[in-house]
């Protein structure tokens, strides 16, 4: 089964598109360039005004004084970390640096976010992955800062931008479950019932934006009921919780290598929904797509998988109906989603 990354790039997610970054920072044979003033990546580090703007729509304005204090505490993770900065990039919730290393010459990133809490849970999943050769590897982290030093992924291509087939994908699942059953006693992350919450009503922004709501407000609660349902029961694990093709790249020997988890703990499944939906337009097929992906996966349940498609096809339709797309494959999802 051949899948592709044709789903909206506003899918299972909250802002986070992978490690694109939006332009490096001139390098040459003598390494970066440096300006006037002696600062080889001080214009990288600010952040730029639409940046900033997306920054307060997911965080509010009090990130404007961490938006400007970030160049310095760039600069102390740089020197602490000994690292040269490359390029910059970053999505709803963080900047992302390409970094480096400057006894090694090695490839790194440097994540930083706003919300310390969001690097905290973060780096407890990796570190529970630790051993998963489909998750990036965490190399350092400031917590309190908010920062996290990540492995370079080679050739790093994202998923999205790839023909990818279901074999593939159980192999990335199958590693994702190989992590602790139960949340530990110092275990920061919320239940899965928390990032349904916050994808339901992300969706309820973006449908309150919108000059024409395409999705009736009751499709939306049912199927967020739906969802919490889903999540009050079933198997507790360690869930990515935002794992679609713009989250996994492409690692060596062609294996999938999962980046910028929103984990949880709760039903693994939840984790298969945008890779059995991704180009699906007809009943038959994503039961097919489940059928084959169960085969692969120990433990996944065909029925459950289906159900949390039932339940969240509808947070895959809305920014797709936002955008005026009108194909079979949106029909499709909202059909699946009651609409």
């Amino acid at each position: 089964m051949v899948g592709s990354s044709t789903l909206s790039p506003t899918t299972l997610r909250d802002g986070e598109m992978g490690w694109d970054v939006h332009g490096p920072c001139s390098y040459d044979a003598q390494g970066p360039r440096r300006s006037p003033a002696g600062d080889a990546w001080g214009e990288l580090a600010r952040v730029a005004p639409e940046v900033r703007d997306r920054l307060v729509v997911r965080f509010g304005s009090e990130v404007l004084g961490w938006c400007d204090a970030l160049p310095m505490l760039v600069h102390e993770l740089a020197a602490r970390w000994n690292l040269d900065l490359v390029a910059a990039g970053g999505g709803g919730t963080s900047r992302v640096f390409r970094c480096l290393r400057r006894d090694t010459g090695a490839s790194v990133w440097l994540k930083l976010t706003p919300e310390p809490l969001i690097a905290r849970e973060e780096a407890e999943a990796l570190r529970a992955w630790a051993d998963a050769p489909s998750v990036v590897t965490l190399l350092a982290a400031d917590l309190a800062a908010g920062a996290l030093l990540l492995e370079n992924v080679e050739p790093g291509v994202p998923v999205r931008q790839l023909i990818w087939h279901l074999p593939e994908v159980a192999a990335l699942l199958r590693d994702l479950r190989v992590s602790p059953p139960v949340p530990g006693e110092h275990s920061v992350l919320r239940p899965l019932s928390h990032r349904i919450g916050f994808l339901f009503d992300l969706a309820a922004r973006r449908l309150a934006a919108a000059r024409t709501s395409p999705v009736a407000p009751t499709v939306l609660g049912q199927a967020r009921a739906a969802a919490l349902e889903l999540a009050a029961g079933g198997p507790v694990g360690l869930v990515h919780g935002d794992l679609h093709p713009a989250n996994v790249l492409s690692g060596p020997g062609a294996r999938m290598v999962a980046i910028d988890p929103r984990p949880t703990w709760g039903d693994p499944d939840f984790d298969a929904v945008d890779w059995v939906l991704g180009g699906v337009a007809d009943p038959a097929m994503l039961e097919r797509r489940i059928e084959e992906l169960a085969a692969l996966v120990p433990d996944l349940s065909p029925q459950r998988v289906l159900d949390w498609c039932r339940a969240l096809t509808v947070l895959l339709a809305v920014p797709r109906m936002c955008a005026g797309r009108d194909d079979a494959e949106t029909r499709f999802l909202m059909a699946l989603a009651g609409g």
